[in-house]
């Protein structure tokens, strides 16, 4: 049985909706009224995001159409406050594993898409998954999101297995403590099954908002070309119970202004549907150049750099108590200008070809990857330079106390979150660099944990730092608070 086939009986939740909640002419109405808005509507703006309130779609607009040098200077400024204030001054890292590029989609701009017969395909067996966890756990590696293509081979129980296989590999001084998940669009039994499993956050991108861009791009007879079912795949999760779900669009397939505005639409969707509780996560990729992909070296809607930037702030301002991922897609310099303006979690020492932690480093596997990294440099490099600007995390607390979901939504609002980041940020940096360190890496990150000790003002939580990076002296790991 085909994917069409199997999920034909689901479709029909969604096509006999009247309408669904992206208006695209109500977004293009709201970007048209704020072309070039003046400095008043840009300050009211401004004066609501600092004081952490997600913002309405035509507030969006207002920051989006402002073309004024010096109040886009404050806007950065103001997304660089607002996540030290709602996550403290930390950036989690995390890497991908890619476990098969198998799959039964055509999309026009993707590496992976059907029509592609110059991808060598490959499915991970049980056995690579480990030996990839294993090469990833001993890089020092804590956190992943598992990406799985859309095929018959990777169905739900193959995909249960292989997040069962990837939390149990043990090492003497290391394992996976969080895994996100990647994948299609699912059922509602399906999920719970994710569930039960203990994932992290489900992810699903739209990759585009606006219907004829998908559409033309989403070629029909695929299960992808169904719009709506994408659309409310995390309606699904969150109705199955997985506490966190992550949003993205892939920026280049259609103008960027809208799928801003798409973006900041499904996390007003979700939250007023499920008592607050939006996107854990908003990811932001660009279109980069795939194998033998003739869409993705000239995207018809390529973001510039400093839209890019742009459009960064401004997510941080709109939905300040959100996650927001960052990735290896981008090159060193433009992480390293957009990670200040909002940014809280980037991936580095990654390789997305199938079986990549194994075979190569990034970018080697042409013919295997989705497309190519920007940013090809290891782990052990990218969080010794962060160490100048923030505290590298490998962080896995908040999953495992429980504090995902409404919970999670709770205290992020309420900027109460960076009392835990900060301190769970230093004991697993301290971790990473006893175990996994190079001896320049060692020597620039320990003063790092002596700046950021020496500024917890709560003493019972310096208490319980200062007494945990003691036992780890001792030999222990894996404390959190």
């Amino acid at each position: 049985m085909n994917f069409l086939e199997k999920y034909r009986e689901d479709f029909a939740e969604y096509d006999a909706m009247e309408r669904d909640f992206i208006d695209e002419d109500r977004i293009w109405e709201q970007l048209r009224k704020w072309e070039n808005p003046g400095p008043a509507a840009v300050r009211r703006v401004l004066d609501k995001a600092a004081r952490r309130e997600r913002l309405e779609p035509e507030e969006m607009a207002v920051l989006i159409q402002n073309q004024d040098p010096d109040s886009i200077t404050e806007m950065f400024e103001l997304a660089h406050r607002l996540k030290r204030e709602v996550y403290g001054d930390r950036i989690v890292f995390f890497a991908p594993l890619y476990i098969s590029n198998r799959c039964a989609n055509n999309c026009v701009y993707c590496g992976f898409r059907s029509s592609n017969h110059g991808i060598r395909r490959h499915t991970l067996s049980m056995e690579d998954i480990v030996r990839e966890v294993r090469i990833m756990t001993n890089e020092g590696q804590k956190r992943t999101v598992l990406v799985y293509g859309e095929s018959p081979e990777t169905d739900i129980d193959y995909i249960c297995e292989s997040i069962r296989q990837v939390y149990g590999v043990k090492l003497k001084h290391g394992e996976i403590r969080r895994a996100n998940i990647n994948c299609a669009p699912l059922t509602r039994d399906e999920l719970r099954r994710l569930k039960e499993c203990g994932i992290g956050t489900f992810q699903v991108f739209q990759e585009t908002y606006h219907r004829e861009t998908y559409q033309r791009l989403h070629p029909a007879g695929t299960i992808k070309s169904h719009f709506r079912w994408r659309l409310y795949a995390h309606d699904r999760a969150l109705d199955a119970g997985v506490d966190d779900v992550g949003i993205g669009a892939l920026f280049g397939l259609y103008d960027w202004r809208f799928e801003a505005m798409g973006l900041l639409y499904h996390t007003i969707h979700l939250e007023e549907k499920y008592n607050g509780v939006g996107p854990h996560t908003i990811s932001f990729p660009r279109i980069e150049p795939a194998f033998e992909t003739p869409y993705a070296q000239h995207p018809e809607y390529a973001v510039s750099d400093a839209d890019f930037k742009k459009l960064v702030a401004i997510l941080r301002l709109s939905v300040p108590y959100t996650g927001l991922i960052l990735t290896a897609r981008e090159k060193p310099e433009v992480r390293r200008a957009v990670i200040p303006f909002g940014v809280s979690q980037i991936d580095a020492g990654s390789r997305i070809g199938v079986g990549g932690y194994q075979e190569s480093l990034a970018n080697q596997l042409p013919d295997k990857e989705q497309f190519q990294l920007g940013d090809t440099r290891s782990l052990d490099e990218v969080i010794r330079e962060t160490c100048g600007k923030s505290i590298p995390s490998l962080c896995t607390a908040c999953y495992r106390k429980g504090r995902t979901g409404e919970h999670f939504m709770g205290v992020a609002k309420s900027s109460f979150v960076h009392h835990f980041c900060i301190p769970n940020a230093i004991l697993t940096f301290k971790e990473y660099l006893m175990d996994y360190a190079s001896p320049e890496t060692r020597a620039a990150g320990e003063p790092v944990i002596q700046k950021y000790v020496a500024e917890i003002e709560d003493e019972t939580t310096k208490q319980f730092v200062e007494q945990a990076l003691t036992r780890y002296e001792a030999g222990e790991r894996d404390i959190y608070l």
